[in-house]
């Protein structure tokens, strides 16, 4: 007993070529040579970069590996607070505090003893650094890593401390871009009538 609601659907029988399916696998060559030739000789649609002579531009924003700034002194400007740690989806980073002696004021009373990254775990999302509170990690736009074993992929504080003048680092996804926070300007509201 059929419904008139139920629609059968009966696929078409295949002719004697597609039973041989000779015919069908030579077009499908030729869509593949077709583009193959495409690409060696004409060079007009292909996505293809020839890596690494030529480079794919990036964001600004883009979010690369892991810096952790630092102080005037050379300290990590990290007060191991464990922010980022907690705010990290993949579980890849492990902070160890302890007490700074050098410290003269409250605001800068512990420093990460241990500090590690693991770089194939991490998924860039860049929660680290939004929960940062002293804006002590920042993500770079360095991008292209390989590694040989997977130890060499868990970067500890030495790797991960900046290296040179702030200005002359080569920084991508950071909270605040561009203007502090105390220099932003709100729009005045508008009010109703």
């Amino acid at each position: 007993m059929k419904s008139d609601d139920v629609v059968v659907c009966d696929p078409r029988p295949l002719t004697l070529t597609q039973r041989f399916y000779l015919v069908e696998v030579v077009k499908g060559l030729a869509v593949t040579l077709r583009h193959f030739l495409g690409n060696l000789f004409a060079r007009k649609y292909t996505v293809t970069v020839e890596w690494p002579e030529v480079k794919r531009e990036y964001s600004e924003r883009l979010r690369g590996r892991h810096i952790l700034l630092a102080k005037p002194d050379g300290s990590p400007r990290c007060v191991a607070c464990y922010m980022c740690e907690e705010a990290c989806p993949a579980q890849c980073i492990h902070i160890e505090a302890e007490d700074d002696p050098t410290s003269p004021s409250i605001e800068y009373e512990k420093r990460p003893k241990v500090f590690t990254i693991d770089l194939l775990r991490c998924v860039y999302c860049g929660f680290c650094v939004d929960a940062c509170p002293k804006e002590a990690i920042v993500m770079s736009r360095t991008h292209e890593m390989a590694f040989g074993a997977r130890e060499e992929a868990i970067v500890g504080l030495d790797e991960l401390m900046q290296k040179g003048p702030y200005e002359q680092l080569d920084l991508g996804y950071r909270p605040y871009f561009g203007a502090p926070r105390s220099k932003i300007e709100l729009p005045i509201p508008v009010k109703a009538r």
